[in-house]
């Protein structure tokens, strides 16, 4: 054995817990750096729920202030809340990460220093950490954090909004009696107002299909209820 093989080995037990003293030591200073990012990504999503809650208020509120607003920034709201889904979806994907990191430390490694007599001496989770930190990725897809996403927040949003849509061709500018006075305030410029009332059906019940396709629960979904 050569001289810096000597010294990386000697600096590589510098690093390294020698007690289980140290071990539970860094072991509660990473889970408490975990714990600090995954609350961060969660803040950054409650931000997002808000700015659409915000939104959605906002464009109500405008579109039905007088009979002459256009319909238009209803549909227009939707698409605001799309993009806002789409940025919450990504930020949620981030916070799933770290989040799964928390649950495996709590679930196999506190809950095993609370009641060890009532748990296996399990070490494979420290093989799925110890990959997660070599090589990290996200555990879930795009999709599926829409799905999630849509479940808690956004279809209640995306519901109001298709119903005041609808209620705004409705009475607005005037009562509709008939329906092609239906189609006529659903109209948009050169768009008629069939093909309107059309695409919005179809954007919403492709919103409805993400959401029931990909709801899965996975990972750390599988364990408990108490999920965000």
């Amino acid at each position: 054995m050569n001289q810096s093989n000597v010294i990386s080995d000697s600096k590589l037990q510098m690093i390294l817990p020698v007690s289980r003293a140290e071990y539970v030591t860094a072991i509660s200073h990473y889970y408490r750096g975990e714990m600090y990012r995954m609350s961060t990504w969660r803040n950054r999503i409650d931000l997002t729920t808000n700015w659409a809650i915000g939104a959605v208020a906002a464009m109500l509120s405008v579109a039905f202030s007088t009979p002459g607003n256009s319909h238009m920034v209803i549909l227009f709201a939707m698409g605001l809340v799309y993009l806002l889904l789409m940025i919450e979806s990504r930020r949620y994907r981030f916070f799933d990460v770290y989040r799964r990191r928390v649950r495996l430390l709590e679930r196999n490694f506190f809950v095993r220093m609370f009641s060890p007599e009532n748990l296996p001496d399990d070490q494979e989770w420290l093989q799925t950490l110890t990959e997660d930190l070599r090589s990290p990725r996200f555990g879930i897809t795009t999709q599926q954090a829409m799905a999630r996403r849509l479940r808690r927040n956004y279809c209640w949003m995306f519901l109001i909004l298709l119903l005041a849509w609808w209620l705004k061709i409705l009475v607005h500018p005037t009562l509709a009696l008939r329906t092609q006075d239906i189609l006529q305030h659903a109209s948009m410029g050169f768009m008629p107002g069939w093909l309107v009332i059309t695409l919005v059906l179809v954007f919403n019940l492709s919103l409805l299909y993400i959401m029931q396709k990909y709801y899965k629960p996975t990972g750390e979904l599988v364990y408990g209820e108490v999920h965000v």
